[in-house]
C-alpha cells in the first residue's frame, strides 16, 4: 500500500512559496450554455470531450468558470504527468482562487496536479480521465471554511482524488470514483495541523482501498451516506482513522470502520454499484 503523502509547503505550509507562472482566466458569471448540465445523481462513464487544449502554465481561475465539457491538461509542458513525483500548484492544470467555482471541465492525463483550491472553491461535474499526483487539493485555511465537490468522476488514482491539506470541511457528492487509493485523505503529515472534516453522500467506488482516511488524534471527522461500492474499498474501508504526525513522519493507521467515532456511518447500509 502507497503511504500517506508527505505535503509540500505550498499545500500548508507557513512558509512563502515560490512565484507560481500561471495563465489566468477571470469570469465573473458562470456560461448558461453549458453542453452538459449540473448533475442530479451519478454517472459512471468518462463524457465525451468538445475540444481539447493543452495550457502551458496553470490557468488561475477568478469568479466562474464554465469549461463547456472541453478537455484540459498539461501536455508538453513543465506541468505534464510525473507520476507520483512531489510536485505543487504550478503544475496544475487549474488553481482556483478563494471563492471560485469551475465546471463541466474534462481534466486530461497529461497534468500532474488537476486542481488546487487556494480556499474556499465549487467543483461541479469536473472529471479526470487519469489521475496522476492527486485530483484535487484543498487548501483553505479558515475552520469554517466549505469547499464542494458536485458530480463528476476519476478514473485510475494511484494514491488519492482528494487530498485535504487546509482546514474546515470538504463535501463530496454524486461522484464517481474507480481504480483509486483513497478518495478522501486529510492530510497526516503536512506542516500545519488542522482538524478537517469530509461529508460524502451519494458516492459510487470502484476497485478502490478506502474510501476516506482522517486524522481522529486532531479532531477529524467523516460523515458518510449513501454509499455504494463494488466491494471494493470493503464496506469497513470506507473510512479509516489514521494518528496524524508531525511533518517528516508517516501517519500510521489506526483502524477501518463504523467502530470509530471519528467514522459516522453504517457498514449495513452500505450498498452496491
Amino acid at each position: 500500500m502507497r503511504l500517506p503523502k508527505r505535503c509540500l509547503p505550498s499545500s500548508g505550509s507557513t512558509t512563502t512559496p515560490a512565484p507560481t507562472t500561471t495563465t489566468r482566466i477571470t469570469t465573473t458569471t458562470t456560461r448558461t450554455t453549458s453542453t452538459a448540465p449540473a448533475p442530479t445523481g451519478i454517472t459512471t462513464t468518462l463524457p465525451a470531450s468538445a475540444g481539447y487544449v493543452a495550457l502551458p502554465t496553470a490557468s488561475v481561475i477568478s469568479g466562474s468558470f464554465d469549461g463547456r465539457m472541453v478537455k484540459y491538461d498539461r501536455q508538453g509542458s513543465s506541468g505534464a504527468c510525473q507520476e507520483q513525483s512531489e510536485t505543487g500548484e504550478e503544475d496544475a492544470v487549474f488553481i482556483l482562487q478563494p471563492g471560485a467555482s469551475i465546471s463541466n471541465v474534462i481534466i486530461g492525463k497529461d497534468q500532474a496536479e488537476g486542481i488546487h483550491c487556494r480556499g474556499p472553491c465549487t467543483v461541479t461535474n469536473v472529471w479526470w480521465e487519469d489521475v496522476c499526483e492527486d485530483a484535487i487539493t484543498i487548501k483553505q485555511t479558515g475552520a469554517n471554511d466549505v469547499s464542494t465537490i458536485i458530480g463528476g468522476g476519476a478514473f485510475n488514482a494511484e494514491d488519492k482524488i482528494v487530498q485535504h491539506n487546509g482546514a474546515g470541511r470538504v463535501s463530496i457528492s454524486n461522484f464517481f470514483a474507480s481504480s483509486f487509493g483513497k478518495l478522501y485523505r486529510a492530510c497526516g503529515n503536512c506542516a500545519t495541523s488542522y482538524e478537517r472534516h469530509v461529508t460524502v453522500n451519494n458516492v459510487c467506488l470502484h476497485g478502490g482501498s478506502e474510501g476516506v482516511g482522517i486524522n481522529s488524534n486532531w479532531g477529524d471527522t467523516a460523515i458518510l451516506s449513501n454509499i455504494k461500492t463494488n466491494g471494493k474499498p470493503s464496506d469497513a474501508s470506507v473510512c479509516c482513522t489514521y494518528q496524524g504526525v508531525p511533518k517528516g513522519s508517516e501517519p500510521p493507521k489506526i483502524g477501518c470502520g463504523d467502530g470509530y467515532s471519528a467514522c459516522s456511518y453504517s457498514e449495513s447500509a452500505v450498498g452496491s454499484c
